[in-house]
């Protein structure tokens, strides 16, 4: 049973928090599924989720959270990884490997790195760790939800519109980007790529080789009002350098500039 409790300003400790104002109210009734074992934690996020327009489903354990995950496919994760009966990591590793590939959010009451690389090494979009403002995680909510999002078919809606290469693949060594499905090949081989990976790889892309700072590449990825820290975009890099480069340790494409940020190297 986890004991941290999401922050909110002007809340009285233990107390859940109250109702974020909804400006747009442009949530449209999408679905999100809440695995938390912790009924505080659960009580703040269905009122603040609820307020925003989304409509929320809760499981309390591990076991549940996988079968409601498995029968009823929400737009979108929270899980938490401290779960009775199964820990968020294996409800994780059990959906992306059965193929559901719904964008997940991970909570963590630890600030460890080891466990945030966990999470996106099991497909996580996201990580947000205990504890939090409501604030923060409806921010990274929607950027998670603005992103394209994989169809009953398992292709993704068209990217780069914006610069004139979709419709065409784009070669760099021996990996293969199509815009198109979103779909990335390394030697002829699918690489599979979360949605942020492949937003991450995108915008790398975009640049034609040159440097992209890690504030840009955060502020492309989630959008300008993201809480996060610039140290999760160092994590996404290691996950596609794990993914895309023969020898990780001593990539050939995915440069770092030390003190600036990445490139694609062609």
């Amino acid at each position: 049973m986890t004991s941290s409790t999401a922050n909110q300003n002007n809340t009285a400790p233990g107390a859940p928090p109250a109702p974020a104002a909804s400006p747009t109210g442009s949530a449209s009734g999408k679905r999100i599924l809440v695995i938390e074992d912790d009924a505080s934690i659960v009580l703040g996020l269905r009122m603040n989720l609820e307020a925003e327009g989304y409509v929320v489903q809760v499981a309390e354990d591990g076991e549940a959270g996988l079968a409601q995950a498995r029968g009823d496919q929400a737009d979108l994760i929270i899980l938490d990884i401290m779960l009775p009966k199964l820990n968020g990591f294996e409800v994780l590793r059990q959906l992306r490997a059965e193929g559901v590939g719904v964008p997940t959010i991970v909570l963590s009451a630890r600030d460890a790195e080891l466990d945030i690389v966990m999470g996106l090494e099991f497909g996580a979009e996201d990580y947000v760790t205990k504890p939090f403002g409501i604030a923060e995680l409806l921010a990274r909510i929607k950027a998670v939800l603005r992103r394209p999002a994989r169809g009953s078919s398992g292709e993704r809606s068209p990217a780069g519109e914006a610069n004139g290469t979709l419709g065409r693949d784009i070669r760099v060594g021996e990996l293969e980007i199509d815009p198109r499905t979103r779909q990335v090949t390394r030697g002829g081989e699918v690489v599979a790529l979360t949605a942020t990976e492949f937003e991450i790889l995108w915008c790398l892309v975009q640049a034609e080789g040159r440097v992209l700072a890690r504030e840009e590449i955060q502020v492309q990825v989630w959008g300008p009002g993201h809480h996060g820290t610039l140290r999760t975009i160092d994590n996404f890099m290691m996950q596609l350098r794990t993914k895309l480069e023969r020898d990780p340790g001593d990539p050939q494409h995915l440069l770092t500039v030390r003190g600036v940020g990445y490139r694609l190297k062609p």
